[in-house]
């Protein structure tokens, strides 16, 4: 059995499985197919996951190079920022990809994703250490109450 924490990374990592077929699907097109025979579609798919391979490469690489973690990256803005460093390549200003997605001139490229919430520690424990200290009920019953029944007059 495995301890709940691992439970949670496992389940935090599935995402990143639903998010590949995002792209694949969304961005790179693999909804459609572009061709009914069957030697055209298996084309097609491993053209696509072939050059979503390669995207994550490059993803992998301008993180290195940014000192980022590879979640942190976009590999939505990457394809879309392609475009940008062929034209930045044809007019003799960029020859290397990774160095131009890092470059602090071209972070209006939107690479690096925006943090949306704070990193907070998922704690699992029922009784976690910091609430060890108080006592082992949820609550304190008062005893400066006294108890009244209906009876009394």
């Amino acid at each position: 059995m495995l301890p709940p924490y691992v439970v949670a990374d496992l389940y935090r990592r599935r995402w990143r499985i639903e998010e590949a077929f995002n792209v694949v699907k969304r961005l790179l097109g693999l909804s459609y197919l572009w061709t009914g025979s069957r030697n055209g579609v298996k084309l097609q798919i491993w053209g696509t996951w072939l050059f979503y391979g390669v995207l994550v490469d490059l993803g992998d690489a301008v993180a290195d190079e940014m000192y980022e973690p590879f979640e942190r990256i976009s590999l939505e803005m990457i394809y879309r920022g392609l475009y940008h460093f062929q034209v930045a390549h044809q007019k003799g200003l960029a020859t290397d990809p990774v160095s131009y997605f890092a470059a602090p001139q071209n972070r209006d490229l939107g690479i690096v994703k925006a943090r949306r919430k704070p990193l907070v520690k998922l704690i699992v424990a029922p009784f976690p250490d910091a609430r060890r200290t108080s006592s082992p009920f949820f609550f304190e019953p008062s005893l400066k109450t006294t108890l009244t029944t209906g009876f009394e007059s």
